[in-house]
């Protein structure tokens, strides 16, 4: 194996996502980052779920922006679905894996949250049926995802979907997206 060649290779396949990635969701990010940025300053929440590596970008993002993303601020209220054992497993095995965030959904937010569906398929049911679960609670029903939106295009809005088909680069983006929110949400609030 050639690993300067295997390196070079991953940074420009990178590059290129980036750069496609820019222009795909420069839009959507604008209109999350109101939504966001309405749901803090309404005493309202910010919501992760996703499954595998997304579950951990949902764990990731929630403690920045709970905690402190650039500098010690007020706190901002998020969290992630994806961290209670006991409501994971239990779900899991008194309605099935697919179920999993629609109930949690279900019993933590309500209108004027915004939830955000972490998914690079798009097709996980779980995601799609939380989102659902958040939507009809009048909760803004927002979404990462990739390849070409899947199944939750149409359900997530804003919906920021990465144009690549590699896991390992929507998921990269995904966590460029989720900290570029976090700061982004630091300044419009004026919390820096």
């Amino acid at each position: 194996m050639d690993l300067d060649a295997y390196f070079a290779s991953e940074l420009d396949q990178h590059a290129a996502v980036l750069g496609a990635t820019r222009e795909a969701v420069r839009e959507p990010f604008a209109r999350l980052v109101a939504a966001c940025v309405a749901a803090v300053k309404g005493g309202y929440k910010i919501v992760f779920f996703g499954n595998g590596g997304s579950a951990a970008d949902s764990q990731h993002l929630a403690a920045e922006l709970a905690v402190r993303y650039k500098q010690d601020r007020a706190p901002i209220a998020a969290l992630a679905l994806t961290t209670d054992t006991s409501a994971l497993t239990a779900i899991g095995n008194d309605f099935g894996f697919d179920d999993l965030f629609a109930r949690q959904v279900e019993a933590a937010c309500k209108a004027g949250d915004v939830v955000i569906g972490i998914s690079t398929s798009g097709n996980s049911e779980n995601i799609i049926r939380g989102l659902d679960a958040a939507r009809k609670l009048g909760a803004t029903a927002a979404g990462f995802g990739g390849r070409d939106g899947g199944r939750m295009r149409g359900l997530a809005d804003p919906f920021l979907v990465v144009p690549s088909d590699d896991t390992a680069r929507i998921q990269e983006m995904h966590i460029t997206i989720g900290h570029m929110l976090c700061g982004a949400l630091e300044l419009e609030l004026g919390l820096l």
